[in-house]
């Protein structure tokens, strides 16, 4: 169970949110201090599972071949074969397209040669590169895993942003979220919680509100 400041700071983000036509994403923003972020082993680059899920919808592609390939028909976004795979190496723009419009990417560890060859170089920089599948995993627990799943990324910026839930959620679920992605941080960076200047939670169209 999360803090109760962050709870409290959660509960006044919703409540002076101003009314949308469309449901809010709700975002924390993170400001590090103290970190070389030049270099890289100091940057922040971590996925973490929500316990009470994004709140959103997360687009997810697995790239795969035979059983898993039809196993992941069933809760992936699409699934895309080898041959697949060579004609989005033929074509760039698709490619770009895929890689923005898609959140996260899995695929058999058998086609990830292949996939730093055909899309690497869209997906690398883009932090996208997919997640690999090894026989014994099960890809649909894998994909499931993944839709509760949100990438912490600071690249060389000391302050970055993250989404930890939906406006339509309950304050404590979101609160819960904040709590894990604060744990993780605590426990991966150099200096753990000195390394984090301030952070503020808000939904996508209101006002910044600090997490005690």
């Amino acid at each position: 169970m999360a803090d109760s400041d962050i709870e409290t700071a959660v509960t006044r983000a919703l409540e002076e949110s101003p009314d949308r036509n469309f449901t809010e994403t709700v975002d924390l923003a993170i400001n590090l201090r103290d970190l070389d972020l030049d270099e890289p082993s100091n940057r922040v680059d971590e996925s973490v599972v929500l316990p009470a899920g994004t709140g959103q919808e997360t687009t997810i592609v697995v790239f795969a071949e035979g059983e898993t390939a039809l196993r992941a028909e069933d809760v992936a976004d699409d699934v895309l074969d080898g041959d697949e795979l060579a004609d989005l190496g033929d074509d760039d723009d698709a490619a770009k397209e895929l890689a923005d419009d898609t959140d996260f990417f899995i695929a058999e560890e058998a086609m990830m040669q292949n996939i730093g060859r055909y899309l690497g170089t869209v997906l690398g920089p883009r932090g996208k590169m997919p997640t690999p599948l090894s026989p014994d995993d099960d890809v649909v627990e894998t994909v499931n895993r993944m839709k509760n799943t949100v990438q912490l990324r600071s690249g060389d910026r000391r302050t970055f942003h993250t989404r930890v839930g939906a406006e339509d959620m309950g304050a404590e679920d979101i609160a819960d979220n904040v709590d894990v992605i604060l744990r993780r941080l605590h426990a991966d960076l150099e200096k753990g919680p000195q390394n984090i200047g301030s952070v503020f939670v808000k939904t996508t169209m209101g006002p910044s509100v600090e997490v005690a």
